[in-house]
């Protein structure tokens, strides 16, 4: 009964993806619930630059680039606004942008490439082709899968390996380090990782004897014609049409940061343009065909679209649940249609979102440079909209805003205080100067610099300033893509001892590991 619960589960959900009909001949799984109407198509369309220049007042977001596709034709292709606040370069179609976490159904799709051609399957344990990687538990190092990884279901924690990232260790470091990662119950617990989807990719581009970055190229980008669109960080910088990346401050928009995603290249280092993701969202919406040619074997690309594990619980009887395929979100509209999608998000200044409703072989990419506030997704939203229903049924730039929040909330005890006014004084400079080890981090060592206290960690030795706060307690500011403000470093000096023992940075413990001993 098992085995066949499991196989009527996959049928249905593979005909979820079949093109709607309508008429008494039709299956009722295969019905839409709601007719997509060209009318409602045209006006969704037409409506598009009212939408975006209305929310880019609202907002302030710098630039922004949008290609709707329907019935395999670009039907809308165009930029707004500014590459660079205080430049006058304007955005186009043809301007490349970081798409953060869109990569991911991007690389999904690549590997697909490869599952399609019988080089690999989806079922492939990682070990096969990476076999010195390791996870914290033997049984899931031997067992976790491709799949698995791009399922978000390994067990790895919520964004394992980012912080590592942050402190400028490489690819090869991060996958050797998430061994030391503690794991949650395999295959039944969802936990977005950006590194666990890179292992996978990684495996599969050893599998065929080359590098991700050129397999990218090689499998989708070149078949495609994504002339503008590359997996290497380089290639972005390079680009003469580039957008930069914008944070927000107050209600002022500040170009302040580079993000180099090298090291996560498959699960957010994809850069591209509006023009080639429009080659892309055909390509997805015609189940892997272009120009009428197969690029990537259908069935292998339509177990991307399959649910894994829901995405986030139910918030009430009348809620949809959400779910995670393979690199790309699964979920199901109020009109009963399944809606493929994918936000991306750099803290740093960039926001993308791509939405596909299969049924009406419609979708839409907005690409931001701009950090995420809701606005590619509100954009999307409000098309889809009025293209499925006929008018925009929700006010969705507050709901997103609100959903984006936590990106930016900072949960150290520090936070929004101010250090004790009769604090505990510090002891002397010599009692926490030295090496302090770390097995996941590596070392942190407490050095002097101009007479004060830093603390230099990461494989380039980057020196942070620490401030006393009250007592063994240091607060300092951390920095790259994870870094939301003040963090704390507080020393365990035993009773009567001279020097510290350990030390514990209060933002790399998130997992326990963020203790250091001397």
């Amino acid at each position: 009964m098992a085995a066949s619960k499991t196989i009527s589960t996959a049928v249905i959900a593979a005909l979820a993806l079949l093109p709607a009909h309508s008429g008494a001949d039709v299956p009722p799984p295969q019905a839409s619930a709601i007719e997509v109407s060209q009318a409602n198509v045209n006006r969704a369309v037409g409506s598009l630059d009212g939408l975006t220049r209305d929310l880019m007042r609202k907002t302030g977001v710098p630039g922004v680039a949008i290609a709707v596709v329907h019935n395999d034709k670009v039907v809308f292709l165009k930029g707004y606004g500014v590459r660079k606040i205080g430049a006058n370069a304007r955005i186009d179609a043809n301007t490349v942008f970081e798409l953060a976490s869109v990569s991911k159904p991007v690389g999904a799709a690549v590997i697909a490439g490869v599952v399609g051609r019988g080089d690999v399957k989806w079922t492939d344990p990682i070990r096969k082709y990476l076999p010195n990687f390791r996870l914290a538990d033997p049984y899931v190092t031997r067992t976790v899968t491709i799949a698995d990884m791009y399922a978000h279901r390994s067990g790895l924690p919520d964004h394992a390996g980012d912080l590592l990232e942050d402190l400028g260790y490489d690819r090869t470091a991060i996958l050797q380090r998430l061994a030391f990662e503690p794991l949650k119950p395999f295959r039944i617990t969802y936990q977005y990782t950006n590194f666990g989807i890179t292992a996978a990719a990684q495996a599969v581009a050893s599998s065929q004897h080359t590098s991700w970055e050129q397999l990218s190229h090689d499998v989708l980008y070149a078949p495609l014609g994504m002339t503008s669109t590359s997996s290497r960080f380089i290639d972005y910088a390079n680009a003469p049409n580039h957008a930069s990346l914008h944070v927000r401050i107050g209600n002022r928009w500040f170009a302040k940061y580079t993000r180099n995603a090298d090291a996560q290249s498959p699960a957010g280092g994809v850069s591209s343009s509006a023009r080639d993701m429009a080659q892309w969202l055909r390509f997805e919406l015609a189940n892997g065909k272009y120009g009428g040619k197969e690029i990537v074997d259908e069935k292998a690309l339509l177990e991307t679209r399959l649910p894994n594990l829901m995405t986030s619980p139910l918030a009430s009887p009348t809620s949809r649940a959400s779910f995670y395929g393979l690199g790309t979100g699964v979920g199901y509209d109020e009109g009963g249609r399944l809606r493929l999608s994918h936000s991306g998000g750099f803290a740093s200044g960039g926001a993308t979102m791509f939405l596909l409703l299969p049924s009406a072989n419609l979708g839409i990419v907005v690409l931001t440079n701009g950090m995420p506030i809701g606005v590619p997704e509100s954009i999307a939203a409000e098309f889809m909209d009025i293209a499925e229903f006929g008018s925009v049924r929700h006010d969705w730039f507050p709901g997103y805003t609100r959903l984006l929040a936590p990106m930016y909330h900072n949960p150290s005890a520090l936070a929004d205080k101010t250090p004790p006014r009769n604090a505990t004084p510090a002891l002397a400079n010599s009692a926490y100067t030295g090496s302090y080890a770390n097995t996941y981090y590596g070392p942190a060592v407490i050095a002097l610099k101009n007479g004060a206290l830093v603390v230099e960690l990461g494989p380039h030795r980057r020196a942070f300033a620490l401030k006393h706060w009250d007592g063994n307690t240091f607060s300092y500011a951390p920095a790259g893509e994870n870094a939301v403000g003040i963090s704390a470093v507080t020393f365990t000096v035993p009773s009567g001892a001279k020097h510290a023992s350990k030390l514990t940075v209060e933002n790399l413990n998130a997992d326990g590991l963020g203790t250091f001993s001397r």
